[in-house]
């Protein structure tokens, strides 16, 4: 289901068919510093596995964010970002309160982002610190684009089966 908010001459969309991937690829692998280097085929990946919403002026998209949801209990807000030249005009907080506006996304028990710069806006619609951030774990790899020679995904850490752990 395609869901809209239109204010006069903008509109917030989740049709997938307006997304336009040279503007969300451009900025994320150019203007971004959580994507830099992001592979176009990694971003297409990850909007079809997401709820994605795109900020239009007219025909043109000037921002974008997606959520990563099971659509019952979690989502992970990820990719937020308006244009420069639409920055400063309140699209972002209009932005936000489409995406947690959106029908498939209430009632959730969890709601995460990652930001290095943005807290204050984030802490206006309820985020904050994480209520006991002991509890939270993560496995980054911080060159998670990279390929080694053979063309694989570098992965940093040998996997081991989880019978395996304890022989």
């Amino acid at each position: 289901m395609i869901n809209e908010w239109i204010r006069g001459h903008l509109r917030v969309s989740t049709d997938p068919k307006r997304l336009d991937l040279d503007v969300i690829h451009g900025f994320l692998s150019q203007s971004s510093y959580w994507a830099e280097g992001i592979p176009r085929e990694v971003v297409e990946r990850s909007i079809r596995n997401s709820i994605a919403f795109g900020v239009y002026d007219e025909d043109r998209q000037v921002g974008f964010a997606r959520v990563v949801t099971d659509r019952a209990t979690f989502a992970y807000l990820a990719d937020v970002f308006v244009v420069e030249a639409y920055r400063g005009q309140g699209l972002c907080q209009w932005l936000l309160e489409c995406v947690l506006a959106h029908p498939d996304l209430q009632g959730l028990r969890r709601w995460l982002l990652v930001t290095r710069d943005a807290h204050g806006l984030y802490a206006r619609y309820g985020f904050g610190p994480p209520a006991d951030p002991g509890s939270l774990m993560e496995m980054r790899r911080t060159h998670g684009y990279s390929r080694n020679a053979m063309g694989v995904p570098f992965f940093p850490v040998p996997l081991v089966h989880p019978l395996e752990e304890n022989a």
